[in-house]
């Protein structure tokens, strides 16, 4: 291991004289400012006979190097793919031609040529001129091992992009994917907002939020939750098909699913309801996935999903006597629904209601079975403060949650506007919260104002993006589509 450090810091060192010596030759790479592409890898190689003979221009960083004396290969990579290039003595001159033959793996370089085939038949670029753009002074992975440590492929994903080429496509894919959403909602009518990171209060949603503090107000700030109060406060103004792809933070644990910084899309529209909701869910996500990837089957963690439309629809109550037997509507008190639970060993507390055993169960009996897109309605009223009520059952909300592959994708609602419902939920809110509950919403007295003002009938919706991303690019973990996931700092 010793001798391994000592060839590396040799290595490392004889880059940092290369690049002094060409400082003092007045060929600072890090003096140049631009260069002109006129064409990437992917171009030249899917469409060939239309470049053949032509010169062009393309830049990007050496993978690959192969010297045979008066002439040499390199594969250099940009962002589409990675393309040959044929460095000769009589064509770039014989200066040029030594620069290069000092050139190391990872340096940036820019390559003027004639596209053509070599003898074995690779579409290659002749160099006529070859400049070099940004000096590597570090040295990339090894090149059959790559980076597989994945710790080290999170804290320095600049190198992971460089060497693996699938988390590019992933991330590529990412992109694409929100901008799918985006227009998709556009289209529909849908206006997209911005709401404050910042928050007076932290509500929408049930978690422990960030604190901050404000030096010039003198108060306390909370970092976003969830965007949805302010959303549902754009309704009442007016605003009757919004969304927002917004950054939330929680602070809560790290695991494959959580990530303390996500983001998610929160879609809202007046006049309609959870139904509504659940037939935009699915249509988003399985055009999603025809338009993105090409089919609505895909396989995730080795499972076969089929995303066309329309997916299963089952009550909350109806799936855990479908999967354990067990059918709530005959528990009548909180009592029996206890002893019910402790009966199929499920731990309850001696202060759960019924509809905290309900998810208790939901939880621990069906949530694992709901491989295929499945949609679960009708939740308790206890989880649910900003939901409204089923009219035929006021135990129950008119929410639902719509699962994947054993996951939570979405949650959606119809939204609760009776201002006066709204405040006691809030009261009860506050009461679980000063018990020592952490992630109860706290009192938010200008969104029950803002509801006084009257807000319609309106149903309401939010997708996990970066779980959406994990599924839609067989993503094992959330760490795997977020650029830069939060990492413990290294001693």
């Amino acid at each position: 291991m010793e001798n391994k450090e000592l060839e590396i810091n040799e290595l490392l060192k004889i880059r940092r004289d290369k690049l002094l010596a060409l400082q003092e030759e007045g060929r600072d790479p890090f003096q140049i400012v631009k260069y002109d592409k006129t064409n990437n890898s992917e171009e030249i190689l899917n469409s060939f006979e239309k470049f053949e003979g032509k010169v062009i221009s393309l830049a990007g960083r050496i993978m690959a190097k192969r010297e045979m004396g008066k002439a040499s290969f390199c594969n250099i990579q940009d962002l589409e793919g990675r393309i040959q290039i044929y460095v000769k003595t009589d064509e770039v001159g014989e200066e040029a031609y030594n620069q290069f033959k000092k050139y190391d793996i990872g340096d940036i370089i820019g390559v003027k040529g004639e596209v053509f085939k070599t003898h074995r038949g690779e579409i290659s670029v002749k160099a006529r001129e070859l400049i070099l753009l940004s000096k590597s002074l570090q040295i990339l992975p090894e090149k059959w091992h790559g980076l597989k440590d994945t710790d080290l492929r999170y804290r320095q994903r600049y190198v992971d992009l460089i060497v693996n080429p699938d988390v590019k496509k992933t991330f590529i894919t990412r992109s694409k994917i929100i901008s799918f959403i985006r227009n998709f909602l556009e289209k529909r009518g849908f206006l997209e907002v911005d709401t404050p990171i910042l928050n007076v209060i932290a509500g929408g949603a049930s978690a422990r939020p960030f604190i901050t503090h404000h030096n010039t107000l003198d108060i306390a700030l909370y970092l976003r939750i969830a965007p949805e109060l302010y959303l549902k406060r754009l309704i009442v103004g007016g605003l009757e098909k919004v969304f927002e792809i917004a950054k939330n933070f929680r602070n809560e644990g790290i695991s494959i699913k959580h990530n303390p910084e996500f983001t998610m899309i929160e879609i809202y529209e007046a006049y309609k309801d959870y139904h509504d909701m659940m037939n935009l869910t699915e249509e988003l996500i399985s055009t999603a996935a025809k338009d993105v990837l090409g089919s609505e089957k895909i396989i995730y963690q080795e499972k076969e999903i089929d995303l066309s439309t329309p997916w299963k629809r089952i009550s909350m109550l109806d799936s855990i006597k479908e999967y354990s037997g067990v059918d709530f509507n005959k528990v009548e008190t909180d009592e029996d629904a206890r002893m019910t639970a402790r009966q199929h060993k499920i731990s309850v507390k001696d202060s759960d209601t019924w509809g905290e055993v309900v998810n208790l169960f939901f939880e621990e009996k069906v949530e694992k079975n709901l491989i295929q897109p499945t949609f679960i309605y009708d939740y308790p009223v206890e989880g649910s403060p900003l939901t409204k009520k089923k009219p035929s059952n006021p135990r129950l909300t008119e929410r639902f949650e719509v699962f994947i592959a054993g996951w939570e994708f979405g949650n959606a609602y119809s939204e609760l506007n009776d201002p006066i419902d709204q405040k006691e939920r809030f009261v009860k809110q506050v009461e679980a919260r000063n018990a020592g509950d952490e992630e109860a919403n706290m009192m938010d007295d200008d969104f029950v104002n803002a509801l006084e003002y009257g807000m319609p009938p309106t149903g309401g919706l939010g997708i996990g993006i970066d779980r959406l991303i994990m599924l839609l690019t067989d993503s094992y973990s959330i760490r795997d589509v977020l650029l830069f996931p939060t990492m413990k700092p290294r001693e």
